[in-house]
């Protein structure tokens, strides 16, 4: 048989297998993806499907995360949920408290102080002074670490805790702090900081990760009662060459901290395999204000996009008005279905992203939807002064959002995230105004302007949005 007919059989052997095995378990657009990669280069794509076509989480990973999630409900039933109640909500917040407890497995909490920080050098400069004034211990865990001046200072203050006595904990996603881990870590462990890497990769490594497969969290927790979370890493905001990075943080103390605490003791455990017992790691919840909020983690290991699920449902709940703040925007249908929705029952939905993008694939799949989003009614702002890193969604004038997830597949699907649920008014009035400083200092994208865009630039797009479930 001729080498040529052999290479053509197989071709055709892939494609047809392939056909039959990868729409299983998948939505039909991710399925689409796949196939026309696998139909236009057989072999090589079959060799990347093999490589991270699956979302495949260990037997040992899920066991572990249903232990975590019992461990949770168990502790939350001992502290009693009722003792922090929260101010009354609007009825039609009550079915969104109980989807976020069962997908993430923490109750509401009340009795919390919520500070939004905007500013860059302001939010490390208050996650310093609380490590500063640390007395027991310090958990930091970042996807990304860096080395340089913002990485270097949050190490320092870890050292003098460290010389203090406190136990400083930092873990570090593989991929994401690669410099940080690399240069940084060494001099952090002999200044007698324990450092973990997150995730690890390698083909011969046991029990290594996919490398698309990340830890995507932003949690800092000071001595139990202090946390911070969002969308900020500990690196300069110009880490990537360009427009410097602007964020949205939080900074939490009362009860919600101990949900915090636990999503970074699971992740410690999960790449340890060690638990942490010490009864000093969460002390004895006190109410600090009367906020009303819960801690929604997400990722593969809870077999469900908790993330996806939870925003969706808060679009559907909204009644008056959305505003989605976010660095990268590509749907999956679902999603885009529940904000064309909201638009159509009447309510103001405003998209905020950013005009300077540091992904190029990504920013043209991002653009390929603003057509449909304008037809639908989405008012689109692009934020020009930096790059608007901040992730966080509000609902009407009493929810608000904030965490690490991206409004995209990776985030929804992949990557291990982690948001804040906040039921209260007054943080929703600071959001807004946060919110009406981005609109001031964006421009408004018009449809007529967009419908002029050359025949090339959408034809790149489109092709950019067929590789959605890759990005």
């Amino acid at each position: 048989m001729h080498w040529s007919l052999v290479y053509l059989i197989s071709e055709w052997s892939i494609r047809l297998a392939m056909l039959i095995y990868v729409p299983q378990r998948r939505s039909a657009a991710a399925s689409r993806t796949w196939l026309l990669l696998i139909f236009f280069q057989p072999l090589l794509g079959l060799a990347i499907y093999a490589w991270f076509g699956r979302i495949y989480v260990s037997k040992k990973r899920i066991e572990q995360q249903l232990r975590a999630s019992h461990r949770i409900r168990a502790t939350q039933a001992e502290l009693g949920v009722r003792k922090f109640a929260g101010p009354k909500l609007p009825a039609d917040a009550a079915p969104i408290l109980a989807l976020a407890a069962r997908l993430g497995d923490f109750e509401p909490f009340g009795g919390n102080c919520v500070e939004l920080l905007t500013d860059y050098a302001g939010s490390i400069d208050r996650l310093v002074a609380d490590i500063e004034g640390a007395r027991h211990h310090v958990h930091l865990l970042y996807y990304i670490y860096g080395d340089d001046e913002t990485g270097r200072r949050v190490a320092d203050a870890l050292a003098r805790a460290a010389k203090r006595g406190v136990k400083c904990r930092v873990m570090m996603d593989a991929v994401g702090s690669k410099l940080g881990l690399r240069h940084l870590a060494p001099r952090m462990r002999r200044d007698g900081i324990e450092v973990q890497a997150v995730l690890q990769v390698g083909f011969f490594r046991r029990n290594a990760a996919r490398f698309d497969l990340r830890n995507h969290r932003k949690i800092a927790v000071i001595d139990g009662a202090i946390g911070h979370t969002g969308s900020q890493n500990i690196v300069n905001p110009e880490f990537v060459k360009g427009y410097p990075n602007e964020e949205l943080t939080v900074r939490i103390t009362g009860p919600a901290v101990v949900q915090l605490q636990a999503v970074f003791l699971a992740d410690h455990f999960f790449e340890s395999g060690s638990g942490l017992d010490e009864l000093e790691l969460f002390p004895e919840p006190a109410a600090s204000g009367e906020v009303l909020a819960q801690v929604v983690p997400s990722g593969p290991g809870y077999q469900r996009e908790n993330g996806q699920e939870l925003m969706i449902a808060l679009l559907y709940a909204a009644r008056e008005r959305v505003v989605i703040t976010t660095p990268y925007f590509v749907p999956d249908e679902p999603f885009f279905q529940a904000v064309r929705s909201a638009v159509l029952r009447g309510v103001e939905v405003h998209l905020v992203l950013s005009e300077h993008a540091n992904q190029l694939v990504t920013q043209l799949a991002q653009r390929s939807y603003y057509e449909d989003l304008l037809g639908a009614g989405v008012v689109i702002h692009f934020y020009q002064p930096r790059f608007l890193h901040a992730k966080h969604l509000s609902i009407d004038d009493h929810i608000v959002l904030i965490g690490s997830t991206n409004i995209d597949i990776r985030s929804f699907a992949l990557n291990a995230e982690v948001n804040v649920l906040i039921y209260d008014a007054e943080v929703a009035a600071e959001m807004r105004r946060v919110q009406e400083r981005y609109f001031a200092a964006s421009r408004l994208l018009k449809a007529e302007e967009w419908a002029r865009r050359p025949l090339r630039t959408r034809t790149m797009q489109n092709i950019a949005r067929l590789a959605d479930s890759l990005l």
